[in-house]
């Protein structure tokens, strides 16, 4: 009320002139002062232009990209599978050999494809970080399938690329034989259709061995690789077994260009041995006889119209011949063969391999 009463009009004397405050009198003059056009508006623009500015903040440091990690577990029909995703762009689910090894030997080497796509590792069932189960007989490529589906709902993935290596190949076209509607893009890499085949080609292995390895290998194979040394060994081969079949054997063809300096084939015991019995087989490294004889889909495999990439190394243990059998059976496929590679074609030649997943899924051919 105080500013109203100073503000007012006197209404006693009407002849007399009112008086306005002087503090408003003086912004009225200093507004007029400052119009557009007066020689002090002017004379105020020119300071303000001419004036020092202050410093220019320096620019922020960029600030490096980040790609936040997830792992967890999706209940696929009563067995609790482990995954582990990481990555931007549109999935990429990756299922690992063995049977019975687990996604880690992918990492870090298919890091960089995080930059592009959502990376989804799993461990099937039995192995690694998933559940153990007490039936072994379980254990099958079918009941797999169902695991790799359930994690793409559970997950809401909607529409995915698959990539299965070695075992996980022939895991990756059992799936895209029951659910390619679910799949933009399935990725093959040294892997098989047909264990007939991949029995003939262990055969010329053995073959191509020096004599002395074969035979030290045959008489193991003959007495059975089971059951031996102390009681907390018989239950997986015996490490003599391991270096001659998974060190002296095998080496060749699992490495050429890049060979893993770590490479220890005791150290490569270390899966489920369950699992690995019942799916693969106990007679030894040169023979599939265990459930995954039911590995026959070459026939089959002109029924999947998805995008298809097969990569194979011309050393790999899963010889040239059996990708270029794949490649003939499914229509417009595209096949690679990476050289002076062996069967860990990402490790051998890491750029290429990145390189060829990346364009294909992301179509920049």
């Amino acid at each position: 009320m105080a500013f109203m009463k100073t503000c007012e009009f006197s209404l006693r004397h009407p002849s007399s002139t009112p008086r306005l405050p002087s503090t408003f009198l003086y912004i009225l003059a200093l507004l007029t002062a400052l119009l557009p056009g007066s020689a002090a508006f002017a004379q105020a623009a020119k300071a303000a232009h001419t004036a020092p500015q202050p410093p220019a903040k320096p620019a922020a440091e960029p600030v490096a990209s980040v790609y936040p990690a997830h792992e967890g577990f999706v209940d696929a029909n009563g067995v609790m599978i482990y995954y582990y995703t990481l990555g931007r762009g549109k999935p990429l689910l990756i299922v690992h050999g063995g049977p019975g090894a687990s996604h880690d030997y992918f990492l870090p080497y298919l890091l960089p494809l995080a930059r592009h796509n959502q990376l989804v590792f799993i461990d099937e069932r039995g192995s690694g970080r998933s559940q153990k189960l007490e039936d072994a007989s379980k254990y099958t490529i079918e009941n797999m399938v169902e695991d790799v589906e359930a994690v793409r709902r559970g997950l809401n993935l909607g529409k995915i690329s698959l990539l299965g290596h070695s075992y996980g190949g022939a895991l990756a076209e059992a799936y895209a034989l029951k659910y390619q509607n679910h799949l933009s893009h399935l990725i093959l890499a040294s892997t098989w259709s047909s264990t007939k085949e991949l029995n003939r080609v262990f055969v010329q292995m053995k073959e191509k061995m020096p004599a002395e390895l074969r035979d030290r290998i045959n008489r193991m194979e003959a007495d059975g690789l089971f059951g031996h040394g102390h009681d907390y060994e018989k239950n997986r081969y015996t490490n003599d077994y391991m270096v001659a079949a998974w060190g002296e054997g095998y080496f060749p063809y699992v490495y050429q260009n890049r060979p893993d300096p770590n490479y220890d084939p005791i150290a490569a015991g270390n899966i489920s041995w369950d699992l690995y019995r019942e799916m693969w087989g106990s007679h030894g490294e040169y023979v599939v006889d265990g459930n995954l004889k039911s590995v026959e889909y070459t026939d089959r495999l002109a029924s999947i119209q998805v995008p298809t990439l097969i990569m194979v190394g011309d050393h790999d243990e899963c010889a040239p011949p059996l990708s270029e059998a794949m490649h003939v059976k499914i229509r417009g496929s595209k096949l690679v063969v990476l050289p002076k590679a062996g069967h860990m074609t990402f490790v051998d030649d890491t750029g290429l391999f990145l390189r060829t997943v990346d364009r294909f899924v992301t179509g920049k051919e």
